[in-house]
């Protein structure tokens, strides 16, 4: 078969899976977000002034996911494979949440597909991953799309910007630590984390998987010791305005006896 039917066929094969994939990933996605398993809300877990922070933050960490995609697309470097699957992950996940209603919308989606990194997974290098000269617009389109979002969510809430400085500050970071250190973007941002939640400086992981694995305990951990100051921290106030609301019911009390 010619080079153009292997590439038709290929064509034809990502765009199938992708689809299959996306069809499935809304069906869980929309079974988890309409359940009632206290387990999965996340109000049982964090207080909603972390929420409304961390909302804030996944807008921030979309906008750099899609701005990394965009940077690494056509750098080839050792561990390869990792930034395939992330940009298939990313891609996908943005697929499943993203509004499918409109034709623009659906249009959108079809050129979201990785199809170069899809490509590399299932037949290797070809005249087909010369697709991603799409694909990289898209994410740019993205990169704006959730800052658009970002903002709106934060004027809507009345809440202050300074996550962006600090989102920031640690972003221009990961890139910095590449520079000067000389390390690939899975060591810098294991370094950038670790600095950053005063855990250190070192690279901690031998694997790829080792090191993501340190960076979603660095974070959670992070995370997770903030609600618990939070939740405590309420706790004390709510003690302490209790007894004195007491105190006063029983003065009002005191004073209607008399």
């Amino acid at each position: 078969m010619d080079i153009l039917g292997n590439s038709i066929i290929q064509f034809l094969s990502e765009l199938i899976i992708f689809s299959v994939a996306t069809v499935i990933g809304v069906f869980v996605f929309n079974k988890v977000k309409n359940s009632d398993n206290r387990y999965l809300d996340i109000h049982e877990f964090l207080p909603e002034d972390e929420i409304f922070t961390l909302r804030q933050v996944y807008y921030l960490i979309m906008i750099s996911a899609c701005f990394i995609v965009v940077l690494y697309t056509f750098v080839v470097y050792n561990d390869y494979i990792y930034m395939v699957l992330f940009d298939v992950g990313l891609s996908l996940y943005i697929a499943i949440t993203y509004e499918k209603s409109s034709l623009k919308n659906k249009v959108i989606l079809f050129l979201l597909v990785p199809w170069g990194s899809l490509n590399y997974l299932m037949f290797g290098f070809s005249m087909v991953s010369l697709l991603d000269l799409i694909h990289v617009p898209i994410f740019i389109y993205f990169i704006k799309y959730y800052y658009d979002k970002f903002s709106e969510f934060t004027n809507s809430n009345g809440l202050g910007v300074s996550i962006l400085l600090l989102f920031s500050i640690v972003f221009i970071s990961f890139f910095v630590t590449q520079v000067v250190e000389n390390a690939n973007a899975v060591d810098s941002l294991v370094m950038v984390s670790n600095a950053f939640t005063s855990n250190g400086y070192a690279i901690l992981g031998q694997s790829i998987p080792g090191k993501i694995n340190s960076i979603f305990l660095v974070w959670g951990g992070y995370i997770i010791s903030g609600a618990g100051t939070a939740t405590l921290t309420a706790a004390i106030l709510m003690r302490h305005f209790n007894k004195r609301f007491e105190q006063l019911e029983k003065l009002i009390d005191e004073g209607d006896e008399q």
